[in-house]
């Protein structure tokens, strides 16, 4: 029976949410790479327990999660009939729907039709009821942004989610979907961009619609892929993510003006007294604007780890200043 610390909350501090009632923790444990068919369920089990234990409470999945897709939650569902029922109150679960998950014109993308029947598919798989979250992944260009919007509107008012979210919008697509939703009568909770030294994306404009209308930033990608978790500093390893399962970090993309970049920001992260991913995490979570970081992780120390860069968020002008100087270099 698994019995987690009582002083759990006392470990990691939780931030609101846009203007809603709900906080999240400053770090989130996200179910991208690692909960498929290549991770044993007791591994998997491992890394959400001690997420747990050090506080972290949300934990972000997708239907297409894996690999195989649906994998992820299906597994996640074995880990909710083991050990979390009984805490399911303390959790923040979401999951998304919005690229590809089925064969056929209905399996994709941004219909009522698709986003309804995932939804579906994804509390059956995951043995719940509801979620706390559910996303459109990624905008549609050719389905009309009120029929997204009222299939969000209307899942939450059948109690299947109780907020909703968008991912990967641009500043103006999320502009226009969050005005949307609000004139249907339901607030957008949060925005999942991908954010990252690498990827500054949410600084073009996105950051000031989402601050202007109350709606919450996780960031997904804040390690960019991988390149920034340190792994990286003398090559591709092979048991590294790129070594072994190259799906979504390809070592072409590891390229040495890349890599210098990083050596450079690793060893500023030594005189800060971080690792390169403490520090990584930190700088995405310097604004207040950004709610919480999304990591990943393929075994528990990972997530121990990663939980440590909140000692340590604060930057002097100095130290932005050379990472802006170590991102510019050409």
């Amino acid at each position: 029976m698994y019995t987690p610390p009582e002083d759990r909350y006392t470990k990691i501090p939780y931030r609101r949410c846009g203007k809603s009632g709900l906080k999240l923790p400053a770090i989130s444990l996200g179910l991208w790479h690692n909960f498929g068919n290549i991770t044993p369920i007791s591994i998997g089990q491992q890394i959400l327990r001690t997420a747990f234990d050090n506080g972290i409470t949300h934990f972000d999945l997708a239907n297409n999660y894996g690999p195989p897709y649906g994998e992820a939650e299906r597994n996640f569902g074995i880990h909710m009939d083991n050990d979390w029922h009984s805490h399911r109150d303390e959790l923040v679960i979401s999951t998304k729907a919005g690229y590809d998950m089925w064969p056929g014109p209905y399996g994709n993308f941004g219909s009522r039709k698709y986003l309804m029947a995932s939804l579906d598919q994804s509390l059956k798989r995951m043995h719940l009821d509801y979620v706390d979250i559910f996303y459109h992944h990624r905008p549609d260009p050719e389905t009309p942004i009120e029929e997204t919007m009222q299939a969000l509107h209307d899942i939450v008012k059948s109690g299947k989610a109780l907020y909703v979210g968008i991912s990967n919008y641009s500043a103006e697509q999320a502009e226009t979907a969050i005005k949307t939703l609000k004139g249907m009568g339901t607030h957008m909770l949060i925005h999942q961009p991908n954010y990252s030294m690498f990827n500054r994306t949410l600084e073009k404009g996105l950051c000031n619609v989402l601050e202007n209308e109350g709606v919450g930033c996780i960031a997904f990608g804040p390690l960019a892929g991988g390149i920034l978790a340190g792994r990286y500093l003398n090559g591709v390893p092979e048991d590294s993510r790129a070594g072994h399962d190259p799906r979504y970090l390809k070592p072409d993309n590891i390229t040495e003006q890349k890599l210098s970049k990083v050596r450079s920001l690793n060893t500023l992260a030594e005189l800060r007294g971080q690792t390169l991913a403490q520090m990584a995490l930190a700088w995405t979570l310097r604004n207040g604007y950004v709610t919480s970081a999304l990591i990943g992780a393929s075994k528990p120390q990972q997530v121990i780890e990663n939980a440590q860069a909140l000692k340590n968020l604060e930057f002097t002008a100095a130290e932005l200043a050379e990472i802006e100087n170590i991102l510019s270099e050409e």
